[in-house]
């Protein structure tokens, strides 16, 4: 599956963004999809991810109860980002995988990142 993330942009300390990935087909109900975020020179790291079957999600918790993933259509993810921090600044990755993990390697399709651009 193709993935195409959308809605980075600068957002000031505080501010609210929303995060689209739009896959190229339906989302199979066997799929975990998941954000992840690369600030620069650091690691890809994970942020929350969704299981398509159940809607069931798990947030990383330096964004739980700030940032929220949802199911938007069938085939269309999306994530909520309110009280950004300069910290969440980074490029903001869109992953398809089938397995209920934070692990990056997990996940066998990416979308083309989105910069998300915090300042304080």
């Amino acid at each position: 599956v193709q993935l195409q993330a959308s809605g980075g942009g600068l957002v000031q300390a505080g501010g609210s963004l929303r995060l689209s990935c739009v896959a190229s087909r339906r989302i199979y109900s066997s799929t975990v999809m998941a954000w992840f975020r690369q600030a620069p020179g650091k690691e890809r790291e994970f942020v929350a991810r969704i299981r398509w079957s159940t809607g069931s999600t798990w947030s990383a918790d330096s964004v739980k109860g700030r940032f929220t993933i949802s199911k938007d259509s069938y085939n269309t993810v999306s994530l909520q980002m309110n009280s950004l921090k300069p910290e969440d600044t980074a490029v903001y990755y869109c992953g398809a995988g089938t397995q209920w993990s934070g692990d990056r390697r997990d996940y066998s399709s990416w979308g083309q990142g989105t910069l998300v651009t915090v300042s304080s």
